[in-house]
């Protein structure tokens, strides 16, 4: 079954006005910053939260749709929902948890659908006595997915589905619903702010801000081309809108930069930190983009430096602290940088 959504409502005086489609065995992700109408585009496909217009189908029947009056609620729709935190009742064990679906729904349990099917799948044989308070993070994440797939959803919901685990946990977790999610036959919806759970679970990715999808297509596409600030920054790179012309992007903002490119016209460039050369001296070798300017800023990034460097364009070098020692990194200071034709990434705007 596959999962259509055309999202328009109002929050207060927040608008969304929002599309996405996941085909059956596709997963997608909705992702943007806080606060972008994420999770109340996860509740209307839901049915938690009805919309003021456009429509929502789970293949080809409409579940929400104000035109023609039509409205499912959720207990009808057939959808399975693993919220944030899990939602798990404290009173029930494991067992009870799963069937609590089902029960409230007076499905029959028969061969065919059974909780039974979902709790060896998902590895919870050995748990079934527990509450949910004696589960690791992980173990209840499984729990939640297997409470939700035993009612036989005609579509997964995922709301931050890894945020309430710890960095140490997530990695494999993370892994575990991957290998979930390429065998589940329906369409699925992930929400996240966390590219990399975007990156690692979805097939296709739906980027939503303020309300509005502005970017949408499969991963390596969205990954390798943002096409928003948010997007880049998110993802680590520097974003530059400019006009191109034999190679030659005159940048929005300002300056120049030299690319490996038979693209005319409206350009986005993309550059990685990583892909950028720091000097003392202006540096000799092979690189087209040289030039001198001045270190505005030096953040600690995980593993590396990041430096901001001084417009026009406005860049961002990724070094290692070694690096930033070596050359006497710091706010204010006149450096070199390089920039190889062939590190910047170029599609049209």
């Amino acid at each position: 079954m596959s999962v259509t959504a055309h999202v328009i409502t109002r929050i207060g005086d927040f608008a969304i006005d929002a599309q996405l489609e996941a085909r059956p065995g596709e997963t997608v992700a909705l992702l943007g910053p806080n606060g972008a109408g994420k999770s109340t585009v996860l509740k209307a496909i839901a049915g938690l939260v009805p919309i003021e217009d456009g429509c929502i189908r789970i293949d080809s029947t409409p579940v929400d749709e104000p035109a023609s009056g039509t409205f499912i609620p959720p207990e009808h729709r057939r959808i399975g929902m693993v919220f944030q935190d899990y939602l798990l009742f404290p009173h029930m064990t494991v067992r009870q948890n799963i069937a609590f679906g089902r029960k409230s729904l007076k499905m029959p349990t028969d061969k065919d659908n059974d909780d039974d099917t979902w709790i060896h799948a998902l590895d919870l044989a050995d748990l079934l006595d527990r509450k949910p308070d004696q589960l690791s993070g992980g173990q209840a994440q499984r729990v939640a997915l297997a409470r939700a797939l035993a009612t036989n959803p005609r579509a997964l919901l995922l709301d931050e589905p890894l945020a309430a685990l710890d960095a140490a946990t997530k990695q494999s977790v993370r892994g575990e619903l991957r290998q979930f999610l390429q065998r589940f036959e329906h369409g699925s919806v992930l929400v996240t702010h966390d590219p990399l759970d975007a990156l690692v679970l979805a097939d296709r990715i739906v980027v939503l801000e303020d309300g509005r999808v502005t970017q949408v297509g499969p991963t390596a596409e969205v990954a390798s081309q943002p096409r928003t600030d948010y997007l880049a920054a998110l993802l680590g790179v520097t974003l530059h809108r400019g006009v191109a012309t034999d190679g030659a992007i005159a940048c929005e903002t300002g300056g120049t930069l030299i690319a490996s490119t038979s693209i005319t016209g409206s350009v986005i460039a993309v550059v990685r930190p990583q892909a950028i050369s720091l000097h003392t001296h202006k540096p000799e070798g092979s690189a087209r983009n040289v030039w001198q300017t001045t270190v505005t800023a030096v953040d600690a990034h995980h593993d590396q430096m990041h430096v901001t460097l001084a417009g026009p364009p406005q860049l961002t070098a990724a070094v290692t602290p070694a690096a930033v020692a070596e050359l006497g990194i710091a706010p204010g200071q006149q450096i070199w940088a390089s920039l190889k034709a062939t590190d910047i990434a170029v599609h049209p705007a």
